[in-house]
């Protein structure tokens, strides 16, 4: 008998006893001998090396070309078949996504429906509030300032933000009359992250803070901004019309352009989407896509996706609004604090909880196909004031 083994370790040997048995038939009974061998093992080497390594994949790269070369024709069908499956499920399941944000027509069931004042029922959800500010920032019912004023220097005083405070509410308090002036003075980026406990800068007079350019002159900034030579001299008690790069001048009476205004006052939205849309219907008139009516005014601009997109809060503001109608299913209203409201409509389901302050880009809600909807999509409308607005107009 052989017997190999391979011993871990130093080269060895060592023994061990094998039982041998013989059997040997006396008669009709068989007896047996036992006795003890004695065998021995040494380590086997075998070393590894690239060489073999390199010899093995080689075999079995060649068995794989005969095997490949023998089957070439199952195996083609095969590949084949499967391309065909993927590129099939890859269409059907983007054609699948297609048909489930697709606006199309829509089967209603015989029924007595008003479809002339769809579009007006959203006047009844909104909030009217009265306009505190114009486009240019001047406060409603604020003391304007006499220009004599504008014949000392400007002082300063701090003033720490209390609970509750708003810009307009600080502006009235210290007799400023535009809005302008203590965003400018502050660099508030955006009004509505003012907190409690910080501290403003109060000027005494109306106007903006400006930084002088390289090629500025002291006669093309009094232009720009329609000021008097002598109130920016007085204000800035200045003693020469000479102006250095980098040096900041009060600008007695002067207002921020609408846009910086607009941005610092958080007037522009983000899109309440925020994965890809189509765009399905604008605001204005249009052929209603329910009765295919002609020159029905549609009150907010359609964005459709597959149901369950989730909708964002387009601005921050307060939940005033959670419910479900005939013809905005399940919907949600923010009001804004700034004159401003939006409708969010057609929900799948509503997460946002009326009373609760949500922030710029919060989900309120999923997109869905309730209420009088031709498809999964959001309807997004913008009030102002009360009054319709253009949600383009507003959104960046």
């Amino acid at each position: 008998m052989e017997i190999i083994s391979y011993v871990q370790g130093e080269p060895a040997r060592f023994s061990f006893p094998l039982l041998i048995r013989k059997r040997r038939k006396q008669k009709d009974i068989w007896t047996f001998d036992t006795e003890w061998k004695t065998a021995s093992a040494t380590r086997v080497k075998n070393p590894f090396s690239f060489k073999k390594v390199f010899v093995a994949v080689g075999q079995e790269v060649t068995l794989l070309e005969h095997f490949i070369k023998k089957n070439i024709k199952p195996l083609l069908i095969t590949a084949i078949s499967i391309a065909i499956f993927c590129t099939a499920s890859f269409f059907a399941l983007r054609f699948f996504m297609y048909l489930e944000s697709h606006t199309g027509p829509l089967e209603l069931a015989k029924q007595t429906v008003d479809f002339d004042n769809l579009d007006t029922l959203m006047s009844a959800f909104a909030m009217e509030t009265a306009p505190e500010y114009d486009k240019n920032g001047n406060i409603y019912d604020a003391v304007e300032l006499s220009s004599d004023c504008y014949t000392k220097p400007v002082t300063y005083q701090v003033y720490k933000v209390k609970s509750g405070d708003t810009i307009i509410g600080i502006a009235r308090k210290f007799g400023l009359s535009n809005i302008s002036t203590l965003i400018s003075v502050n660099d508030i980026g955006n009004v509505r992250q003012l907190a409690a406990g910080q501290k403003l800068r109060i000027p005494s007079v109306d106007g903006i803070i400006y930084t002088v350019k390289k090629g500025d002159s002291i006669n093309s900034v009094v232009d720009k901004y329609g000021i008097k030579l002598s109130q920016l001299l007085d204000v800035n008690d200045l003693s020469s019309d000479v102006l250095s790069v980098g040096q900041q001048l009060f600008l007695p009476g002067a207002v921020m352009d609408s846009q910086s205004l607009k941005n610092a006052m958080g007037d522009m939205f983000k899109l309440p989407i925020a994965v890809s849309f189509r765009w399905t219907s604008p605001y204005g008139y249009r052929t209603n896509p329910v009765t295919g009516k002609k020159n029905s005014f549609h009150t907010g601009t359609d964005m459709a996706c597959p149901t369950g997109t989730p909708i964002l809060a387009s601005m921050s503001g307060t939940v005033s609004y959670t419910g479900s109608s005939n013809v905005w299913g399940n919907y949600v209203i923010i009001n804004h604090n700034n004159g401003y409201q939006t409708l969010y409509a057609h929900m799948s389901k509503i997460i946002a909880k009326k009373g609760q302050w949500v922030s710029q880009g919060t989900r309120i809600g999923l997109v869905g196909n309730t209420g009088m909807s031709t498809g999964p999509h959001l309807h997004f409308t913008v009030y102002k004031n009360g009054k319709l607005i253009d949600p383009m107009t507003v959104l960046k």
